[in-house]
């Protein structure tokens, strides 16, 4: 079994550290530190880089924190503790900037129907608005919202119900705005796209059980996070762009890094 090196030690300690913090107080840290669209009232520019330190839940730490211990090691024993260090960061920093850049783009479409709305509420706009921006929130929401247009629709000239159509506005522009994205994924799919670089076929255990050369398991999981962002299901907040993201700065990197093409596999 493969020794851990020093660098992902640390990483790992702090990572696992902040989320046993945060736990255990109940501290609110993702509202504080996750990254937030420009737009929002709660963001700061310092979220770039502290996003990528929190986690959300177990699993999700888990996961994350699995890959950087069964990969990243071999990683910084070919580039040492430095030049891992810049690695990781820099796909996780990156895959923030690319991943905010994009998420304020698509988000100003957003605020300018809120505020278009707002001004001139009617039961046609909140039909678009509703089935626009939508897609993060549960299905059951999503169905609730639905039923209120139906009534929407039958009492637009009713005051109550256009206070109410904008409160509902309101909100999903407040949620949308202000959700935070956390996690070291960017980072950490980085590295898997690093490890593709350099050892495309080296034999990895897929669920711990059957060999497969690790080329096929990166493109398997790039498919399925491409397929996933564009065709995102009712309630998947997965940052699907932030982990192409990594990908791509860490694509990037390698082969700014890589000399004569080697492969090391």
């Amino acid at each position: 079994m493969m020794r851990i090196t020093p660098m992902v030690k640390n990483i790992l300690i702090i990572n696992l550290g902040i989320y046993l913090i945060q736990s255990f107080f109940n501290l609110p840290l993702n509202d504080i530190f996750g990254l937030k669209v420009i737009y929002s009232d709660q963001f700061a520019p310092y979220q770039f880089i502290t996003y990528m330190w929190l986690h959300g839940n177990f699993r999700h730490i888990l996961y994350n924190m699995m890959m950087l211990f069964f990969m990243a090691p071999l990683l910084e024993q070919v580039w040492g503790s430095k030049r891992f260090l810049i690695f990781y960061l820099a796909c996780g920093i990156g895959a923030g900037v690319l991943y905010g850049t994009v998420d304020a783009t698509e988000k100003y479409s957003l605020k300018q129907d809120t505020e278009a709305f707002i001004s001139n509420p009617n039961a046609e706009d909140f039909s678009i608005y509703i089935a626009e921006h939508t897609s993060m929130f549960t299905q059951e929401y999503r169905l609730s919202l639905m039923d209120f247009k139906d009534e929407y629709y039958e009492n637009e000239n009713v005051r109550g119900y256009k206070e109410q159509a904008v409160q509902i506005v309101d909100k999903i522009y407040e949620v949308s705005t202000n959700s935070s994205m956390i996690g070291a994924s960017g980072a950490i799919y980085g590295i898997l796209m690093a490890m593709f670089l350099l050892f495309p076929n080296m034999q990895v255990l897929l669920m711990f059980m059957f060999p497969v050369k690790l080329k096929y398991v990166v493109f398997g999981l790039t498919i399925f996070e491409i397929y996933s962002e564009f065709n995102r299901a009712a309630g998947d907040n997965v940052a699907h762009l932030a982990h192409l993201s990594g990908m791509l700065i860490a694509f990037f990197l390698v082969k700014k890094w890589q000399k004569n093409g080697n492969r090391f596999y």
